[in-house]
């Protein structure tokens, strides 16, 4: 089973996907926000292009566990991409995705000029390991 994950942002879109087992997740792209209409429809497409069967969109929580206001934007991107297409769709928190990557990119990356790239897939990234490792069954047989 294949996934796409999303890190939703005012500017840009950070795209990753799993790989074919639904194991590993890698960084896909970034696409540029448009509108949420707009920004639905290309998410499906890249979904037909790799046979995705489950999107996970990252929706920031407050401590409470309540929805921010990225998280609501968050919400209504996965209400958008839901109304045009029947791949279901999973709200996933998405904490410390951003910290998570901006800290990968520095190790990987070890000069501050080629750190300026954009990091919004690896942070769908991120999101979108926390979600398969959750799922994963191996974490169910542990005791």
């Amino acid at each position: 089973m294949r996934f796409l994950a999303i890190d939703p942002g005012d500017k840009r879109i950070g795209l990753a996907i799993s790989d074919p087992t639904g194991t590993i997740a890698n960084p896909l792209s970034v696409l540029k926000h448009i509108s949420r209409a707009k920004n639905a429809t290309r998410i499906i497409e890249i979904c037909k292009n790799y046979k995705v069967e489950k999107i996970i969109v990252g929706q920031s929580l407050d401590e409470d566990g309540i929805p921010t206001i990225q998280g609501r934007k968050a919400a209504r991107l996965a209400a958008a991409i839901q109304v045009i297409s029947d791949i279901p769709v999973v709200l996933w928190d998405e904490y410390a995705s951003t910290k998570i990557a901006k800290n990968a990119q520095i190790i990987i990356k070890s000069g501050k000029k080629k750190r300026k790239g954009h990091i919004d897939e690896i942070a769908a990234t991120v999101i979108l390991q926390s979600y398969l490792d959750a799922i994963s069954p191996q974490n169910h047989d542990c005791v």
